[in-house]
């Protein structure tokens, strides 16, 4: 069975609040993004406890926290120039490129 793409509404980089949940209210930017199974990883949201193995002089082993992968859609973008979680909405310009905009001042998200 082929692995179906979903689209995310959060890109890498982005500033986003978490809005259920055990981490509800805390805000992270998005470290990495999994498409195929709609999760992303956000910096000190989901810490999750790793045991990893030794992998050489540069890595030791040992009990690790790092940050885990939750769903994309228990996270909204926050908008850069209110400050406040938002809707993202799509917006062409005159050149025909698409940016995507705040649904609550109109403010241009960082793309």
């Amino acid at each position: 069975m082929a692995a179906i793409k979903k689209k995310i509404h959060v890109k890498s980089g982005d500033t986003v609040e978490i809005i259920s949940g055990k981490d509800k209210g805390k805000r992270g930017k998005v470290l990495r993004i999994f498409p195929k199974e709609g999760r992303i990883i956000v910096e000190k949201v989901n810490m999750v406890t790793v045991h990893a193995k030794p992998r050489g002089m540069e890595s030791p082993g040992g009990i690790i926290r790092r940050e885990g992968p939750i769903y994309a859609s228990k996270a909204m973008p926050v908008c850069p120039r209110c400050n406040k979680k938002t809707r993202v909405g799509m917006q062409v310009l005159e050149d025909g490129s698409k940016v995507r905009v705040c649904k609550v001042c109109g403010e241009t998200f960082n793309d």
